[in-house]
């Protein structure tokens, strides 16, 4: 039977792709974009606590075909990438117990104790349940053999259990009594592509959320960057130069970082010590997330025109490594992302503040108010986005799905040296800036 061009097109817009192996991804498992089979691995691995053994270098390669080849390396990379084990339910049954909105981000020594098993040794025995290694899920679990839903995974009355949840949970963060029609809003841990969805209904914005987010709005600068970024025809421009144009540019951003912090309407509510923890390990993600969004037109519109006046020499070509080639790519898909979403202030400031308040930093002093204001604002933005976007009923899910790439990327933009970052930007930019004249 044929199938209908755009229908196809749609599939492949939407394709995702695993973090751990690159394989089809399903959604958001434990804090990461990944496939069924990674997520069902690394939730074994935890409930059993394996202790597994690589016979190389502890660096093997991860692929679809490659993952099962060495567990170990496969247990170390979902870790890296940020699967949060708390997150797994401790009866050890489907539906994690969704603690985290993104990737956890835990010490090296942290993770070589998990690998080693002397992480677990300290807690107490639990029921796990033994689905041996496996990439197959059983059928109990909704997954197929292919890795594809199987039918037990479609929409059950176990849904509406979910959903109804929702009222309680968002009447508890947001402090606002929840009208009936609440319960029908799809939540992100319960999305799937294959579910039915309700049709959309008119409704008006929770009078909560509209304050919440008006007071999220006025606090970002959202005035152009002030970074000079004109260059004259016919000038060619240095790898130093636009090196020091980037530090510029890096240093505007991150100044317009810390003045939005003490803007926050819960500024009050944290410690100095905590802030400073928070900024210090999210403010690449921050300075990602607004250079895709509110400065998207400057970056690449202005620093792409800087850009395509510097000609790398051979040597800097070759010289190009492949984790600058992996974040090359990842970024340009982000772009894309971000481009067709179209991204509105209201939705950034939400996503801003949900990425900056990460309860699982180490050296916090109070995380567990930081998770009650995470929630708050997890919630503000599903309840924005089904309203403003009512026959978008996947917005909110693939909005929150971009933040554990950006922080998956703005981890290994630390491990590109340094004199390759103008390559890299070049290279960037003029693919984004020519995709999108394309279109």
């Amino acid at each position: 039977m044929k199938r209908d061009s755009t229908c196809m097109e749609d599939e492949r817009v939407d394709q995702r792709t695993c973090l751990i192996c690159g394989d089809r991804a399903t959604g958001l498992h434990y804090g990461i974009i990944s496939c069924e089979g990674c997520k069902g691995f690394f939730k074994r691995s935890i409930c059993n606590k394996r202790v597994y053994r690589c016979s190389r270098d502890k660096n093997c390669v991860m692929s679809r075909k490659q993952r099962n080849r060495c567990q170990y390396c496969r247990l170390l990379k979902c870790l890296q990438m940020g699967m949060n084990r708390k997150a797994i339910r401790e009866d050890g049954m489907p539906g994690g117990r969704n603690k985290s909105i993104g990737p956890v981000q835990i010490s090296e020594e942290e993770i070589e104790r998990i690998m080693s098993g002397q992480e677990f040794e300290g807690e107490a025995n639990m029921s796990w349940s033994n689905n041996g290694d496996s990439d197959h899920s059983s059928p109990g679990n909704g997954v197929s053999e292919s890795n594809q839903p199987s039918p037990v995974s479609t929409p059950s009355s176990s849904r509406s259990v979910e959903l109804n949840g929702f009222a309680a949970l968002r009447d508890q963060y947001i402090g606002t009594p929840v009208s009936t029609h609440y319960q029908y809003l799809p939540h992100l841990f319960s999305y799937s592509a294959h579910s039915a969805l309700v049709p959309p209904q008119a409704r008006s914005l929770d009078p909560q959320s509209h304050s919440l987010i008006n007071q999220l709005v006025s606090a970002e600068d959202l005035e152009p960057l002030g970074t000079p970024m004109l260059i004259e025809d016919g000038y060619k421009v240095t790898q130093a130069e636009l090196f020091a144009l980037l530090c510029r540019l890096a240093d505007e951003l991150l100044f317009r970082q810390i003045a939005w912090i003490k803007k926050l309407p819960f500024f009050c509510e944290l410690s100095i010590k905590d802030y400073t923890c928070l900024l210090s390990s999210t403010w690449q993600e921050l300075i990602l997330l607004s250079s895709l969004t509110v400065y998207s037109k400057q970056i690449f519109g202005d620093l792409a025109d800087v850009t395509s006046k510097y000609s790398p020499s051979d040597d800097e070509l070759h010289r190009f490594s492949e984790e600058g080639m992996e974040v090359m790519e990842r970024l340009i898909y982000l772009f894309r992302k971000f481009n067709q979403l179209k991204v509105s202030n209201e939705e950034y400031a939400c996503m801003k503040a949900i990425n900056f308040l990460n309860q699982d930093i180490r050296g916090l002093t109070n995380a567990s108010q930081l998770e009650q204001l995470n929630k708050r604002y997890w919630y503000v933005c599903q309840d924005f986005t089904e309203y403003k976007y009512p026959h978008q009923p996947n917005r909110f899910p693939d909005l929150m799905m971009c933040l554990p790439e950006i922080r998956y990327i703005a981890g290994k933009m630390v491990n590109v040296p340094l004199e390759q970052l103008p390559l890299l930007f070049k290279a960037v930019l003029h693919s984004c800036k020519t995709s999108v004249s394309k279109e």
